[in-house]
């Protein structure tokens, strides 16, 4: 059996489509089909061996605790306004506890990162089996994980392997959040993280002396034999003990010996220009603004702000946008649907320095947007009495009126 006779097998045990066609080991569609494509600088590039290259740990790492951190809640629409949905039984999975032994953060730092890392992320809906209420959300790995689809309604299928067996269940059991394309950046961005961890690996080894040898030691003169041998090992004993010492002592060389200290090339002049490229096209393949990867070469104190903005509405947006799908899809009814929906709360990642936030709130009370008592529980401050009234404190007198004088009769 060849190899496309084999792949279309499997295709076939899993329910997806297969199509007769022969590829060529090398080509590009076979290598799409499989799933895996060798970079060309031949270093090979995973989910777990990109994050040996810290640029891509730091975006990786960035992007999923980021998430993991804001707070995300159920609300439930009123004729008003919204309000939080505590009553909900989601509210306390994606608020407080996933799970029992994992927090709401936790995990969906943990489903972020095995998206970025191998293109998906999942995790199980557990039930109350009386009304069907979810109770907790379990966390698959993504090698257990494979995707069909209904042949019917093309919803997908997910089928997981369990230690009971392999089950098959609908979309609305499993959290699914997906990356860009159902691929992971790193699948697809391999080629710069590659060039990145050879950078990473030629200065390691410049360093240890493994890539470039500290001086060449050369004689006009041929030598051979035992007495050449014996030359040779005494220059060598000579001069790692001249390098130990380390005294500034000048190195000797007789009998035609000469020594001479390979210079730098341009090339390698500009090693650091090349590894602040790499770490810039990382920053691409993530779409992480390069200052949140510690390049600083073009940062400023205002464009490392407006980067940080930039970082909430281009690159954390989409996923959390994904994240409220998820959450709705496998944790509300059709019907909830109509008027409870997730929203992540995403103020600290707006907070601007303490005079900032300050001015901020001064005047988000002053204009009478928000309450002092408001404004007092987003510093974590108790309330104050009468602090929940939209007033203007410079416009407002707090003090006692004064009576007026009684009218004298007529």
């Amino acid at each position: 059996m060849n190899i496309a006779s084999a792949f279309s097998g499997v295709k076939k045990a899993f329910g997806f489509p297969v199509e007769q066609k022969a590829y060529s080991l090398n080509s590009p569609e076979f290598a799409d089909m499989i799933g895996f494509r060798p970079t060309y600088s031949g270093v090979n590039i995973g989910g777990r061996s990109a994050l040996y290259v810290p640029a891509a740990l730091q975006a990786v790492r960035l992007i999923s605790e980021t998430i993991g951190s804001l707070p995300c809640k159920v609300y439930r629409e009123t004729a008003a306004s919204k309000e939080p949905a505590k009553d909900h039984s989601a509210y306390r999975i994606v608020h407080k506890r996933a799970n029992e032994w994992t927090g709401a953060g936790d995990l969906r730092t943990r489903l972020t990162a095995d998206a970025l890392l191998h293109g998906d992320g999942y995790a199980k809906v557990v039930r109350f089996p009386d009304d069907g209420r979810p109770f907790e959300l379990q966390r698959l790995k993504p090698g257990k994980v494979t995707v069909l689809e209904n042949e019917l309604t093309g919803a997908p299928v997910y089928r997981v392997s369990e230690k009971s067996g392999t089950h098959d269940y609908p979309h609305t059991e499993i959290l699914h959040i997906q990356s860009f394309l159902v691929t992971s950046p790193i699948s697809l961005g391999k080629e710069a993280i590659g060039l990145a961890s050879i950078l990473e690996r030629h200065g390691a080894q410049f360093f240890g002396s493994g890539a470039r040898p500290t001086g060449i030691i050369s004689n006009d003169k041929p030598l051979g034999g035992e007495a050449g041998a014996q030359a040779v090992g005494n220059i060598r004993k000579s001069f790692r003990e001249w390098q130990k010492g380390g005294s500034g002592d000048p190195l000797i060389l007789d009998a035609g010996w000469k020594y001479d200290q390979p210079a730098m090339t341009s090339t390698d002049a500009q090693f650091l220009e090349h590894r602040l490229e790499q770490v810039r096209e990382i920053a691409r393949i993530f779409g992480v603004p390069p200052t949140m990867l510690f390049e600083l070469t073009r940062g400023t104190w205002s464009n490392t702000e407006q980067m940080g903005a930039q970082f909430l509405q281009l690159c954390l947006r989409p996923w959390l946008d994904r994240w409220q799908d998820a959450y709705a899809t496998v944790l509300l009814s059709e019907e909830e649907q109509n008027h409870h929906y997730f929203e992540f709360v995403v103020d600290d990642l707006m907070r601007a320095d303490a005079a900032g936030r300050t001015a901020n709130m001064t005047a988000l009370v002053t204009n009478r947007i928000m309450t002092p008592n408001e404004a007092r529980a987003i510093q974590n401050m108790p309330p104050l009495p009468g602090g929940d009234e939209l007033t203007n404190p410079h416009t407002t007198s707090t003090a006692p009126k004064t009576p007026e004088p009684p009218k004298e009769p007529a």
